[in-house]
C-alpha cells in the first residue's frame, strides 16, 4: 500500500482545490481522482502535476469499480453530495447509495481511513429531505469497518464557488432581496481551510469514527454577510425582504413545474437554517488555523484588500 489518496467528486470545487494543494507539495500523496463522466475527467486536465494524478471514470454507486480504484490507496476523501434534489437525481442516489458502495469498496481494499464532507444539521430524524439523507449517509460511513472522519461544514467561500458567486450577485445588485430580510445565521468558512481540514483528517494522527463540526470564526446574519461582501468589493447595497411563505410558495411552484427547479423547499430550509457552532474543538483536533472572514472573502473574490 502507498499513501495514495482516493478522491471522489474530484471535479468539484473542493476536489480541484485538494488536487492543487497536493500538487503544491512534491512529497505529498499522489491522487487517484474519481469522476462520473469523460467531460468531468477533461475538466481536470488544466490542473498542475498531471504525472502525480490518475483519473478514473466510475459511477459513484459502482462498488466493484470503486473497489478496483481503491486498491493501492491509503485513504479516501469523499466529496460527493448535493444540496438540491431533482427528478433525475434524488438524494438517495447522490448520498446513501454512493456511501454504501464506497464503504464496502474501501473495506475490501483495506484502506485505513475515509474522510467525508457533510453539512451542519445532518440528522436521520430531520423532516428536511436533504438533512435526513445527509444524516443517513453519515451513519452509513461511521458504521463502516474503515475508520471514518465526518467533517460537517457550512457555506464554503472560494473562487468560483456557488455560494461565493451568489454573495457577489447580492452584494453588487444595488438592492438585494433576502428571504426573511436575511436574518438566518451563517458561519462561512474559507475553502482553503476546508482543504486543510480534509488533508489533516486523512492522516492517522486524527482519531477515526468521529464527527467534527467545522465552521469559520464568525457567525453572523446573512444580511450582515452581504454587507461585508459589499464592503470588500467596494460597493454599496440596500435590502428588501421576501417573506418565508412567499419563498416556500415559489419553491413549491418551481418543483411542480420543472424537472430541475432553481430552488426546492428542502434546499430553502437548509439555506435558512442557523449556523452557530464552536469550531475550536474541530480546529484543535485537526491542527489547522481558521482564516478571518474578511480575508476569506477577499480570497474568494480575488480582492487584494478591502477599501
Amino acid at each position: 500500500m502507498t499513501n495514495r489518496i482516493l478522491l471522489t467528486g474530484a471535479n468539484g470545487h473542493l476536489g480541484r482545490l485538494v488536487i492543487r494543494a497536493l500538487a503544491d507539495h512534491p512529497d505529498a500523496a499522489p491522487v487517484r481522482a474519481v469522476v462520473r463522466s469523460e467531460r468531468a475527467a477533461q475538466s481536470l486536465e488544466d490542473l498542475p502535476s498531471p504525472e502525480r494524478r490518475e483519473v478514473r471514470i466510475i459511477d459513484y454507486r459502482d462498488r466493484a469499480g470503486l473497489e478496483e480504484a481503491a486498491h493501492g490507496c491509503a485513504a479516501a476523501i469523499h466529496l460527493v453530495g448535493i444540496l438540491k434534489a431533482t427528478r433525475a437525481n434524488r438524494y438517495e442516489n447522490a448520498h446513501e447509495q454512493p456511501a454504501e458502495a464506497l464503504s464496502a469498496a474501501c473495506a475490501a481494499a483495506g484502506l485505513a481511513r475515509i474522510v467525508h464532507t457533510s453539512i451542519h444539521g445532518a440528522d436521520p430524524a430531520s423532516r428536511n429531505g436533504c438533512l435526513a439523507s445527509r444524516g443517513r449517509t453519515d451513519q452509513i460511513l461511521l458504521a463502516s469497518p474503515v475508520p471514518t472522519v465526518i467533517l460537517r461544514v457550512p457555506m464554503v467561500l472560494g473562487p468560483g464557488d456557488i455560494a461565493a458567486e451568489a454573495l457577489r450577485r447580492q452584494a453588487t445588485s444595488g438592492r438585494a432581496r433576502l428571504v426573511r430580510g436575511g436574518v438566518a445565521l451563517q458561519q462561512p468558512i474559507a475553502a482553503a481551510d476546508v482543504v486543510a481540514a480534509l488533508l489533516a483528517a486523512s492522516r492517522p494522527s486524527v482519531p477515526g469514527d468521529i464527527v467534527l463540526e467545522l465552521a469559520g470564526p464568525e457567525s453572523l446574519t446573512h444580511r450582515a454577510l452581504v454587507e461585508r461582501t459589499a464592503r470588500v468589493l467596494g460597493r454599496e447595497v440596500s435590502f428588501a425582504s421576501t417573506p418565508m411563505f412567499a419563498a416556500r410558495a415559489f419553491a413549491w411552484l418551481a418543483e411542480t413545474l420543472s424537472a430541475d427547479p432553481p430552488l426546492t423547499r428542502d434546499m430553502l430550509e437548509v439555506l435558512e437554517q442557523d449556523d452557530a457552532v464552536d469550531p475550536q474543538p474541530a480546529r484543535q483536533a485537526l491542527g489547522i488555523e481558521l482564516t478571518p472572514l474578511d480575508s476569506a472573502l477577499r480570497a474568494a473574490f480575488n480582492e487584494e484588500s478591502a477599501p
